[in-house]
């Protein structure tokens, strides 16, 4: 068996999540009193009790995920031991790709969570700035897709799986794409609940602010190859990791090719550590054959241990 442990993105996150291992698992205690040590406010309380809106929110949502998935798995860690597989790989889904470094030690966890929190502060400042919109496109085709993409000036930002991926760019192009896709033939197209055009152009002034947080960041060779969301490929030194969090913004999310290039180096087997099952649904309609497990809560990683 040849493993990779996947972490997931903004959207996985719920009220509630991770309560039970706070309440039942030391090591999960721990990582989430840091991030609320670090950020300087209870994340913690948020993660566990809401509003919903406000977990929403990017500035929050994208701190309270690195946190809930980097807690899942020193939770698995302490409750598993060596019945938790080790990964040949890590990847991460947009956001996501923060709690993967910080599992390969890239750096520690108090500098991701505070990462995270600007990221996701300059992300929604940029999409005040203009307004954006993302859209979940359904059963339609890549080249078709692309065909639209380029009439109504928008950005194929996360290629998700055969059959999903999701556009980005100004709120009327993403609009007007969506209409032009269900004439196409597209099954639906799901407005997202997001505050901008995450993986777009539109994103550049983040980017602008963002460089300068990470340029400021110590990274450290990974212990574990990363998959980069924007080259679906390793990221092998610290540089290489700069580059992948300074063009992510604005670059599409290449997770089905990723998951491919893991599956052609010998992958069967995905564990999605954090919150929801996203990226458990996105791997298995990229390729049946391989076995996928979640780890999102006690129960689930009390099952690795039987």
């Amino acid at each position: 068996m040849t493993t990779a442990w996947v972490f997931p993105g903004q959207g996985s996150q719920s009220v509630g999540m991770c309560r039970d291992l706070y309440d039942k698992v030391k090591s999960a205690r721990e990582v989430f009193e840091a991030a609320d040590d670090t950020l300087g406010f209870s994340i913690s309380r948020l993660c566990f009790e809401g509003p919903e809106d406000e977990l929403r929110q990017t500035i929050n949502a994208q701190p309270a995920l690195v946190t809930a998935g980097y807690a899942c798995l020193e939770a698995a860690r302490e409750i598993s031991g060596d019945k938790l597989p080790s990964p040949a790989f890590l990847a991460g889904h947009s956001l996501g790709e923060y709690t993967a470094l910080t599992a390969a030690g890239v750096f520690d966890f108090r500098t991701a969570v505070r990462l995270a929190r600007e990221r996701g502060r300059l992300m929604h400042e940029a999409g005040q700035k203009r307004a954006g919109a993302m859209s979940a496109i359904i059963g339609l085709g890549e080249a078709k897709l692309a065909e639209i993409c380029r009439k109504t000036d928008v950005i194929m930002a996360n290629i998700n799986c055969p059959g999903q991926i999701v556009i980005s760019g100004a709120a009327e192009n993403v609009a007007r794409a969506n209409d032009m896709a269900t004439a196409a033939g597209a099954i639906r197209a799901i407005t997202l609940q997001v505050s901008g055009a995450f993986h777009s152009p539109l994103m550049q002034p983040a980017v602008d602010s963002m460089v300068k947080y990470l340029d400021a960041t110590n990274f450290k060779t990974p212990e574990i190859p990363v998959i980069g969301n924007v080259t679906a490929l390793p990221l092998a030194t610290p540089e290489a990791v700069k580059d992948e969090l300074k063009r992510q913004l604005l670059n599409p999310v290449l997770w089905q090719p990723g998951v491919e290039y893991m599956i052609k180096q010998g992958v069967n087997t995905f564990i999605e550590i954090g919150p929801g099952k996203v990226l458990t649904g996105l791997i298995k309609r990229i390729n049946k054959e391989v076995v996928t497990q979640n780890i999102g809560d006690l129960a689930a990683i009390k099952s690795l241990s039987s």
